[in-house]
């Protein structure tokens, strides 16, 4: 009698489930998509053939996220091995889950107790945590399309190394892994504006997080993916990934400094969803937990805040809130607090400042503003900063015509403004 073939977990559960064919799966998977508020997510008798095949590709999230809704298993037990592999579901091993519009069981597992075929020194862990360490600097000043291949390289060594590692060494890189990931996850979301790239790479990071154990790591990983949703008005999967990264950030010492951020990355999203008032009390209690402090200190990969930060993200609120004056305050004290090595940053409240100058009706203090942006764009590239001048020229179309911004249009469409705007 032939053995079966092919991914017979899936098989066996699409069955199990009532699903006799693979379009009637993919059909139902699409309908329970659109149910579970996930935009887009169209699955196809195509895709569930590739599932059921020999060498099933790992789904994406969303994808993911409906498999498990609909069938009740997570991905192991449908036949699906996570990036770097597993050594089989066993009975005692732990499962971790992500609350992101709906629980998505990750198939992770911690270390087995059986040999490995090749076992890494003890000093492996602290070798790749220093190039890890290299990276995270290297985003400050290094351009993000030449960054980027670098960082996806380091965590492909990193799921190598994962297996071949044991006790606090696997831990060690998995801290790492997790950590490399978040980095390539803001660089494609913040830096390259791909944000379908950016939520894969953050869910890899959040089950190298779980790997390590890393709770404030799992918290930092969640409160990003939160961004995703919130930057394109979906209020309610941001809120629920921010109750997810509180809840992470409960179960460990988290400094004020990483609480603060928490209130600011929702302040974010709740001004990208229109709820400005909403926001500029969540970075009053934010401000309010900065000044109280705490005894903790900030992990060393939380390098991407600061008061200065949050002023800025005070400020920019403000301004979208159309209260005008105190975005200039907060966008000036913001500016003036700032350390060197925040140019990328500093981009992004030159643009704001534009723009609060373009809402006052003062062009030319906007394009000088503008101008400044650029200036520092064009010695640290940031998407985001561009965005922001990009913007404001869209707000001084009243006054197009005058020569303060047919200059800035000069520097916007010049030869390497152009050129590097579409290389990376």
């Amino acid at each position: 009698m032939p053995r079966p073939t092919g991914n017979v977990r899936l098989k066996a559960a699409r069955v199990a489930a009532g699903y006799n064919s693979q379009q009637d799966l993919a059909d139902a998977l699409t309908k329970s998509a659109q149910q579970m508020g996930i935009r887009g997510l169209s699955v196809g008798a195509r895709q569930v053939r590739r599932w059921e095949s020999d060498n099933p590709p790992w789904p994406q999230p969303d994808c993911q996220r409906v498999l498990v809704h609909l069938l009740g298993q997570n991905m192991e037990a449908l036949g699906f091995t996570p990036p770097w592999g597993t050594d089989g579901p066993k009975p005692d091993q732990t499962r971790r889950s992500l609350i992101a519009g709906g629980s998505v069981t990750l198939g992770l597992t911690v270390a087995s107790g059986r040999a490995l075929a090749v076992s890494q020194p003890s000093t492996a862990g602290a070798d790749f945590e220093a190039v890890t360490r290299s990276h995270r600097r290297l985003y400050w000043s290094v351009a993000p399309t030449k960054l980027h291949p670098a960082v996806v390289a380091h965590a492909t060594l990193g799921c190598a190394l994962l297996p071949e590692t044991t006790g606090s060494t696997r831990l060690t890189i998995a801290a790492a892994l997790a950590e490399t990931y978040l980095l390539a996850g803001r660089i494609e979301f913040f830096d390259l504006r791909e944000p379908s790239t950016a939520s894969n790479t953050l869910l890899l990071a959040l089950q190298a997080a779980g790997e390590a154990d890393d709770s404030l790591l799992g918290a930092g990983v969640i409160a990003h993916m939160a961004f995703l949703p919130g930057w394109v008005g979906d209020r309610e999967a941001a809120l629920e990934r921010m109750i997810a990264a509180r809840t992470y950030a409960r179960r460990a010492p988290a400094s004020a400094e990483f609480l603060a951020w928490l209130d600011a990355v929702e302040a974010e999203c709740e001004t990208r969803c229109g709820n400005t008032r909403t926001a500029l009390n969540l970075i009053g209690h934010a401000e309010d937990v900065l000044c109280s402090g705490n005894e903790h200190s900030s992990p060393e990969w939380m390098d991407w805040f600061s008061p200065a930060r949050l002023a800025a993200f005070k400020g920019n609120t403000q301004l979208i809130a159309g209260h005008l004056p105190q975005a200039r305050e907060s966008l000036l004290g913001a500016l003036e607090a700032m350390a060197p090595g925040e140019d990328k940053q500093r981009t992004v409240v030159y643009g704001d400042l534009a723009a609060v100058e373009a809402a006052s009706g003062n062009p030319e203090q906007a394009c000088e503003y503008a101008g400044q942006a650029l200036d520092q764009l064009a010695v640290t590239w940031y998407a985001t900063g561009m965005d922001r001048v990009r913007e404001v020229r869209r707000a001084l179309v009243p006054y197009q015509h005058e020569r303060c911004v047919r200059d800035l249009d000069d520097r916007l469409y010049d030869w390497s403004t152009t050129l590097s705007v579409l290389s990376r």
